[in-house]
């Protein structure tokens, strides 16, 4: 009798498991949901192949690593509109909210004092509040131009053959103007007798005006033109190519706009701070407080530090590009190098960051 009922036993759970077996059973829990994080970019109008571009990118590079983010980007050149659709965001419930420069720093910290559960982070900037001190949910994402700059003044001073170049910023505003010591300091380490000539657009956006200050440069002797001027830099590149003579584009690659004419590009990768941020977001890790991105962080300095472009040396003069790959290179890596290590440092024309060692005018040959 025990073996007849143990018999039976076991086949009622053969039973069971063949309908296990063929999707008689419940289903399997579904795993959980993995969170979509909303992320809007506000910026000005873009297509300046520079700046604003570098920092659409980033989204872009976003979108491509992570597929639970929802993204969008605002453009809208008026600086109220700008405000208007980062508070709209917010009230969205968007997750993260990133503003672009300096400009937009007092009205991204309202906002994001008036939203302290979306994040917030500016490009070029920091956000505090009231007393100064730096949010917890805002996030600056600052450069070290001085030091980038410093790379290509160091190219300019080697390749030029009058011994006068110059510098075309955007607006004479202080950020700007840590891009012009840089440049500055860079060139004087290669020779202290360099001349170097500087002018202001007035506007990022203004390439004619940026094309008539470098033909007045270049009329006046300068040979390579170091343009920090957004959209307004175009011109310069422009006015290089028609004078047969030479430019240095700024914060994304911008040989290809005039190749055999711009020798270079100060990478200034907004692009990596903006997926940096996203990347730390997805990551359940983004904290308030202020990123720095230097030459140790390899987010500044010349294209050749990292091996993005060979578009001059494929198409500028045989002489210049010989001496970009066997001399200036060599000598830029070098001394990027005693900057990150803190043999030396560069200037900061704000002074927010500290320099005991400053490069010295003519230290290159020492």
């Amino acid at each position: 009798m025990f073996r007849r009922s143990l018999l039976i036993g076991l086949a009622a759970i053969m039973a069971l498991s063949l309908l296990a077996g063929c999707g008689g059973a419940a289903e399997p829990a579904e795993p959980e949901t993995t969170k979509t994080y909303r992320v809007a970019l506000v910026i000005s109008q873009l297509g300046d192949r520079s700046f604003l571009d570098s920092a659409a990118r980033g989204i872009e590079m976003a979108k491509a690593e992570f597929p639970n983010i929802e993204t969008k980007i605002i453009e809208n050149q008026d600086v109220g509109e700008q405000q208007l659709a980062a508070r709209a965001m917010a009230e969205e419930g968007y997750d993260l909210v990133i503003t672009v420069g300096y400009g937009s720093a007092d009205w991204t910290s309202e906002i994001a004092q008036e939203y302290p559960n979306a994040h917030f982070a500016i490009v070029d900037s920091t956000l505090l509040d009231a007393e100064g001190k730096e949010l917890a949910n805002g996030t600056g994402l600052t450069f070290r131009e001085d030091e980038g700059s410093f790379t290509v003044g160091m190219a300019a001073a080697m390749l030029s053959k009058t011994g006068k170049i110059g510098y075309i910023g955007g607006m004479d505003v202080p950020l700007l103007r840590r891009f012009e010591l840089g440049y500055i300091q860079g060139a004087q380490y290669v020779n202290p007798d360099i001349e170097v000539v500087s002018g202001w657009v007035g506007a990022f956006n203004d390439p004619t005006k940026g094309k008539e200050l470098a033909l007045t440069q270049y009329e006046e002797g300068v040979d390579i033109i170091f343009a920090a001027a957004g959209k307004s830099g175009e011109g310069v590149l422009a006015a290089s190519a028609e004078k047969g003579l030479y430019s240095i584009g700024v914060d994304s690659d911008q040989c290809y706009i005039q190749p055999g004419h711009v020798i270079t590009s100060m990478m200034k990768m907004v692009d990596r701070a903006v997926f940096d941020t996203i990347k730390a977001l997805v990551a359940g890790n983004l904290e308030g407080g202020t990123r720095v991105y230097g030459l140790k962080e390899e987010a500044v300095g010349m294209c050749y530090l990292y091996g993005i472009d060979q578009e001059f040396i494929n198409n500028g003069p045989e002489d210049m590009a010989k001496m970009l790959q066997e001399e200036v290179i060599p000598a830029v890596k070098a001394a990027a190098e005693k900057i990150k290590s803190g043999e030396m440092c560069v200037t900061d024309y704000v002074e927010v960051f500290p320099c005991d060692k400053p490069a010295q005018p003519g230290g290159m040959g020492q």
